[in-house]
């Protein structure tokens, strides 16, 4: 065997895995062979009472390796087989594989004879590892606050469907799993015992001994799980019975409040909780296994996994990084300890990187290291930082007005107010202290690159790096190329949104750059159809059932109406005669300079907020200036606007340049503003819905609305010659 070691301790064997060319273990056809191998060969040896199964790296595992499924795809395709089949035959082959485990040899009438089958992690056991944990008989883990065990498939758009689903809701009830199942909730070993995911937490020097020491002292019964006990009973009912009827009703109304219905994995999930219920647990691993089966042949959640995990994982493992030597970075500065400043100086201390945060006076600075402080104060509180680990990393944190501090760092974050006088200000400053080679990077969400740069004597050497509010919660980091920017420059910020475990995207300059010119129109969109007489209520109800996480009404109070404010008199003061304006222009007007609502900030914009900052109500009065009318517009029709605002802007980008690789366009669009990730992201939401159907849509809306929804003449070609963006872009991005 190549990925796992057999070795016994008495009448216990000792089933341990390290794949040798994956820095963590997952889940392939080859690990589950020769694992299945090793079970056999336990059940195999009369001498042996049962196994411990763990990992001899720091992690147990990471899941299953999803690129993997696209391999078993392609493979039935060129052969000419059946897809379908071929999913279902992986996916039962590791149920079977997990039963196997479960069931250890038992006598199928009397339950007696089995042996055990102990697992310890070592640390992280996610997805498909995880649910191996939970095939086995007792779970260990070590004493590792940074380990993180649970299911998060459906992030990706899957379910735990190897077993996962039908054990966990056997173990913990329907709403008890709730959370793992339809959140992915990932926890550490005490919250994962604490919530009866693993049996044991014991010190890492001890937990295979410790093991080994349970297996050898465990009794028949311990063989045998709960389920396959006769008389069992689903932890607070099964959903067809009086008492649990209500129970999974509430579970499918929180789904579906939260979804609205647009997520394929958690339906399917849902059905195979309510259908297993209904048989025994081999019935019901069947069926999991069918509806798993169903999603992955589900193209919404083929684009999802693409996106959230080929996709990003590809993009955070360096597919855009010039080929340059290692270009990470030792110390950074921060200009500007304002929350934003303050935010990014926090992850990069947390990092491990030496942070020199510079502002006006050491007041101002004092106040960024105490929202450094502040912020970590909130990880203690929440045991996710210890005192000792504060302490550590505000160690790296040197707060202060001094410029001269900056003399060692070899990338600077500019992070200052968005004004292009002020900034160059700064830049003169730094530039007088740092090093040649150093890297310049400017923290700006609107302003081009190419002209803060004008203000630089190195403009080579002048980048943009976007972070996304609040920093420490945000994983997007958008990454701008100015014209004159080198690849160094862009080696150096990559690696900087690397080493602070962010994603990053690389775009080329532009007004808005990549996001915020595809976030804006989605605000403008709603606030026009205000303008114009639409519910509002219409409006936010339309963008959730078009999968967006925050409906645009309430992402413009949480981003502020003041910033939009600040956007549209910036814009318009910079284009002069060529602004247009729009309703959405008279929006902000009447509530933010007329009526100084400003948002959430203030406790009143779009909604009303209580004094405790908690949203209530759509604001009454906004009808009094913005009148609903009687005839309200199709909601199809209200879903095409506010989809197609971002996704035509996402066209453009391509279009135009800006956006250069349609993988970063997807991935920037869902961790950037929540675009609709059931669908993959812009492009792949194009390919979904048919690029024709897009253009026709279109056409449409641009013969009632006008110019703003004309299809872009890259849409157009594609529709024309009945390709999509994916075919027409991913393989060249591929061998790149």
């Amino acid at each position: 065997m190549t990925n796992w070691k057999y070795t016994t301790d008495g009448d216990v064997a000792i089933i341990t895995w390290d794949m040798e060319d994956r820095s963590m273990n997952v889940m392939t056809a080859d690990v589950i062979r020769e694992l299945d191998a090793a079970v056999d060969k336990v059940l195999a040896d009369d001498s042996l009472k049962g196994a411990v199964i763990t990992s001899a790296k720091n992690d147990m595992g990471g899941g299953v390796d999803l690129t993997m499924l696209a391999q078993i795809k392609a493979q039935a395709v060129k052969e000419g087989g059946n897809v379908g089949e071929a999913l279902f035959g992986f996916v039962w082959a590791l149920h079977s594989l997990y039963r196997k485990i479960e069931v250890a040899g038992a006598d199928p009438k009397t339950k007696k004879g089995g042996k055990v089958f102990a697992a310890a992690t070592p640390g992280t056991a996610l997805g498909g590892v995880f649910e191996l944990l939970l095939a086995c008989h007792r779970r260990f883990s070590a004493d590792n606050p940074k380990a993180k065990l649970g299911l998060p498939e459906t992030l990706v758009g899957l379910f735990p469907g190897a077993g996962g689903t039908t054990r966990l809701v056997r173990m913990l009830g329907i709403m008890g799993a709730a959370d793992y199942l339809l959140q992915g909730k990932l926890v550490n070993p005490k919250k994962a015992k604490a919530g009866l995911l693993i049996d044991e937490i014991v010190p890492a020097d001890e937990l295979v001994a410790k093991a080994v020491e349970w297996v050898k002292g465990s009794s028949e019964s311990d063989a045998v799980k709960p389920w396959d006990a006769k008389g069992f009973k689903l932890p607070g009912g099964a959903p067809y019975t009086p008492k649990g009827f209500p129970t999974f009703l509430g579970a499918v109304a929180m789904t579906h409040g939260k979804t609205a219905g647009v997520y394929p994995q958690t339906n399917a999930m849902l059905s195979a909780v309510y259908e297993g219920a209904l048989v025994d647990m081999d019935n019901a691993l069947k069926i999991e296994a069918r509806w798993f089966t169903s999603v992955l042949m589900d193209p919404r959640s083929a684009a999802m996994i693409r996106s959230l995990f080929v996709n990003k994982q590809a993009i955070e493992k360096g597919a855009r990084r010039p080929d340059v030597p290692d270009a990470k970075v030792k110390s950074v500065g921060v200009i500007g300890a304002g929350m934003m400043g303050a935010g990014i100086g926090f992850v990069a201390a947390r990092a491990g990187i030496d942070v020199v945060l510079v502002d006006r006076d050491q007041e101002a600075a004092d106040k960024g290291h105490a929202t450094i402080e502040g912020l970590l104060d909130q990880g203690v509180k929440r045991k996710k930082v210890t005192e000792e680990a504060k302490t550590e990393i505000l160690a790296h944190v040197n707060a202060t007005p001094d410029y001269d501090a900056l003399k060692g760092c070899d990338l600077i974050v500019e992070a200052v107010f968005e004004d292009p006088k002020i900034k160059a200000e700064v830049t003169a400053k730094v530039e007088a202290v740092i090093a040649d080679d150093a890297i310049f990077a400017t923290n700006t969400s609107t302003l081009p690159i190419t002209g803060l740069a004008k203000a630089s004597s190195r403009p080579n050497n002048f980048i943009g790096i976007h972070f996304f509010s609040p920093v420490h919660k945000m994983m997007l980091v958008e990454i701008i190329k100015g014209e004159k920017t080198n690849d160094l420059a862009v080696a150096k910020a990559l690696d900087f949104v690397r080493q602070i475990k962010k994603t990053p995207i690389v775009v080329n300059d532009a007004r808005f750059f990549y996001a915020n010119r595809c976030i804006i129109p989605y605000l403008n969109e709603a606030m026009i159809m205000v303008s114009e007489g639409v519910n509002p209520t219409l409006i936010e109800n339309a963008a959730k059932q078009i999968g967006m996480p925050v409906a645009p009404l309430q992402l413009t109070d949480e981003t502020s109406l003041e910033l939009g404010h600040r956007i549209m008199s910036a814009t318009k003061a910079q284009m002069g005669d060529a602004y247009v304006g729009t309703g959405a222009d008279d929006v902000i007007k009447a509530l933010y300079e007329d009526q100084g609502r400003a948002g959430r900030k203030n406790g009143k914009g779009f909604y009303d907020y209580d004094e405790n900052g908690k949203r209530q109500a759509l604001w009454p009065d906004l009808a009094t200036h913005f009148p609903v009318s009687e005839d309200q517009p199709d909601f199809e029709e209200v879903k095409n606007r506010l989809i197609l605002a971002q996704v035509l802007e996402a066209v453009r980008a391509k279009e135009e340049d800006v956006l250069v690789d349609i993988r970063e366009g997807d991935v920037g669009a869902i961790l950037g503003w929540g675009f609709a990730p059931w669908s993959g992201g812009p492009m792949s939401w194009i390919d979904l819905t048919g690029p024709a159907d897009v253009v026709a849509i279109c056409d449409a809306l641009t013969a009632k609305y006008g110019n703003r929804f004309a299809a872009p003449n890259l849409l157009k070609d594609i529709a024309a010659k009945g390709e999509t963006f994916y075919g027409r872009f991913q393989p060249q991005q591929a061998a790149a």
